[in-house]
């Protein structure tokens, strides 16, 4: 996949006091900003049963999350982002079996693939960046960024994102680092801003994506959908 980069996450659940430890950290706020996202998908669910992720967020313009390779276990996500929108729309067709529809915009091929906005919501978030103390300055900053919906969820996340599948295992160790500061139980997990929206509000798509993801024996941090996206 072109113009892509591996985003590695791990969900949890702020505490009342999660702002003034990360300034005690070293952490900077970058900025506080309110934004709209709507997810798109068929009607059968057909990108988020195959863990593909399409939303058009306020002002950023359309992303594509396509699962990674989630070669390390743990309560953490690992997705391939695409923003570039012909990168989008190709594998939009791969992943639906469609023939390429072209070079244009994720907006033009929208009724051809039969995609529907399926969920909408806005987002309060306040983002922070921190190098960890030990670490080379120059590597790009952790991200933790504090987010709470307008339906009356918050839910934060500490995001490192690399260039290649290499680098994962040692971004991994700098949020579990991260996480642990933060005081983050080991093995939480957090659900996303999108499965508290269809479990609240549209149930019989949330309940359609646990018949396909359902956690089953299998080893801790294989995804599921309680911790995908947001």
């Amino acid at each position: 996949m072109a113009h892509a980069l591996i985003e590695v996450e791990r969900k949890f659940i702020p505490g009342p006091g999660t702002e003034k430890r990360l300034q005690e950290l070293g952490s900077t706020l970058e900025h506080q900003v309110t934004f709209r996202d709507r997810y798109y998908d068929t009607p059968e669910l057909s990108l988020m049963q195959a863990d593909y992720w399409l939303r058009q967020r306020e002002g950023s313009g359309w992303e594509l999350k396509c699962p990674g390779t989630a070669g390390v276990s743990g309560p953490h996500q690992e997705y391939v982002e695409l923003t570039v929108e012909p990168a989008v729309v190709a594998q939009l067709c791969e992943v639906l079996g469609t023939e390429v529809l072209g070079a244009g915009g994720v907006a033009a091929v929208l009724g051809p693939l039969g995609l529907q906005e399926v969920a909408s919501f806005v987002t309060k978030r306040s983002a922070w960046k921190l190098v960890l103390s030990g670490t080379d300055e120059e590597e790009p900053p952790l991200r933790v960024d504090l987010d709470t919906a307008d339906f009356g969820y918050t839910v934060g996340e500490v995001e490192a994102l690399v260039h290649e599948e290499a680098e994962v295992p040692v971004a991994l160790e700098k949020i579990y680092s991260l996480s642990s500061m933060l005081g983050v139980p080991v093995q939480e997990t957090a659900p996303a801003k999108l499965m508290v929206y269809l479990q609240r509000f549209q149930p019989q798509d949330y309940q359609r994506l646990l018949q396909v993801h359902r956690p089953r024996e299998k080893p801790q941090g294989t995804k599921d959908p309680e911790g995908n996206l947001g």
